[in-house]
């Protein structure tokens, strides 16, 4: 049977401010989204954080905010971050920050005041998913400790058993969870250590760099 996808905070190590979304393929979806403490002059109230770059995020506000208004975003207790709101569609604000934050940084220390929630960050990378002995090219989306987003043109039967396999990490076991269309979501076996996860991130992070150094 197929699992419902759980929807949480996705984090990206762009620089930009997140972009509306479209939400047609996703309303079905549990949500678990990280929460903030939203400030808007002296007024102070929750929202849920849907997006966070380094350069700004995407939020989920429940009151109106106008395009223009600053505002600052509590992300951990007594750590507010600053900006302005760049645009807003419907209950959905995008925040552009004064100066960029290190996600990486806010990834490694990812608590939501209860118990530690995976983070789930957007990566664009190739990943091998092995099926008994077919081998997939697949595009991850993101991922976090406890599993993968991949998309491609791969039949997976929700409950097979797989071998995900990203370019400088060892091959993780798991098991394919549900199917979205052309989307799948991966669970692996044994969740990844956070530190090792952050430290691959920080590899793909400069990868770009390295490639525009040697052009």
């Amino acid at each position: 049977m197929d699992e419902q996808p759980v929807e949480t905070t996705l984090y990206s190590l762009a620089s930009g401010t997140p972009e509306p979304e479209d939400r047609r393929s996703g309303e079905r979806h549990l949500s678990l989204l990280r929460v903030g403490a939203l400030m808007i002059g002296d007024r102070r109230e929750l929202c849920l954080i849907r997006n966070i770059s380094a350069g700004g995020m995407l939020i989920r506000a429940y009151s109106k905010i106008e395009a223009g208004t600053r505002l600052s975003i509590e992300l951990k207790q007594g750590d507010a971050v600053s900006g302005v709101a760049r645009w807003t569609q419907d209950e959905c604000v995008g925040i552009s920050f004064d100066s960029p934050i290190d996600v990486l940084a806010l990834i490694s220390s990812a608590n939501d005041g209860q118990r530690p929630r995976m983070p789930r960050i957007e990566v664009h990378c190739t990943a091998w998913v092995r099926e008994d002995a077919t081998v997939h090219r697949m595009k991850t989306s993101n991922v976090s400790q406890g599993g993968i987003r991949v998309e491609g043109h791969a039949e997976l039967a929700v409950g097979a058993d797989v071998i995900v396999t990203l370019n400088g990490l060892p091959p993780h076991p798991g098991i394919v969870r549900w199917k979205d269309g052309s989307a799948y979501g991966i669970a692996f076996n044994r969740v990844i250590a956070l530190a090792d996860l952050v430290a691959w991130l920080q590899e793909q992070r400069e990868l770009p760099r390295a490639a525009g150094s040697l052009a």
